[in-house]
């Protein structure tokens, strides 16, 4: 019984401060650079793993990834545009370029920048054929969200054009979070996910601290902004031609 009440307690003040960091920008920032800190000098060390590897978790300031699921969608990522370094790159939405100095090519519609290509991933075309196409959660707002006009299945649209644009063994892939998007909730949860092969991350802590688990245990509840703040599971997709 007290260890429910102090679990429920944890929960009254973990929700309690997201709340009051949303509430304005300065409580936003300010926040944010507590909990910067607090990761920088006591939590440093900490590591997860993928695919039986292991990554030191990403901590930055920059769009909250401090308190988001980019403390593990980041070092994940980087590992792949750091193997195919001189080959042919096409990042979908400007994600990397906020934390380190890319040379690949970046397609985003929205977001403007120098050599950013703002084209719309179903009608983008390339005389380049692209050794590794990757995009960090981007792919679950296509006819979503950020000022897209609703069309849910433009999301397989986008997918199915970004396959044309692979170079024979290129490689695609995606990370986006589960619950975000109801269209493609609903292809992962059905297991009509247009990937070869499909990976799960889950955040199990207050610490912001996530695991690899299998399809069962992903799906399983978990709903965006849920227990945890922002996505509490997120999906790796990954095809390769």
């Amino acid at each position: 019984m007290q260890s429910i009440k102090k679990n429920k307690l944890s929960f009254t003040v973990y929700w309690t401060i997201i709340k009051i960091s949303r509430s304005n920008v300065v409580t936003r920032v300010l926040i944010d650079l507590l909990a910067y800190l607090y990761y920088k000098i006591f939590r440093t060390d900490r590591y997860f793993k993928f695919i039986g590897k292991k990554y030191r978790y990403f901590y930055h300031l920059y769009n909250r990834t401090v308190a988001g699921e980019r403390v593990v969608e980041i070092p994940i990522s980087k590992s792949y545009i750091d193997k195919y370094k001189g080959k042919n790159i096409l990042e979908v939405g400007n994600v990397l370029s906020h934390y380190f100095k890319v040379e690949h090519d970046i397609l985003d519609k929205y977001e403007k920048g120098k050599d950013i290509i703002n084209e719309d991933v179903v009608n983008y075309t390339s005389n380049k054929k692209y050794d590794l196409i990757i995009s960090i959660s981007t792919m679950e707002h296509v006819g979503h969200s950020y000022g897209e006009k609703k069309d849910l299945k433009k999301f397989s649209k986008g997918i199915k054009n970004l396959k044309k644009l692979l170079a024979n063994n290129g490689k695609l892939l995606i990370t986006l979070p589960v619950y975000y998007n109801s269209y493609v909730t609903n292809l992962i949860i059905k297991k009509k996910m247009p990937f070869k092969k499909g990976y799960f991350m889950k955040r199990y802590s207050f610490w912001n601290e996530w695991k690899q688990v299998d399809y069962r245990q992903a799906v399983s509840g978990n709903k965006y902004d849920g227990f945890y703040a922002n996505s509490n599971v997120i999906y790796i997709g990954e095809y390769n031609k």
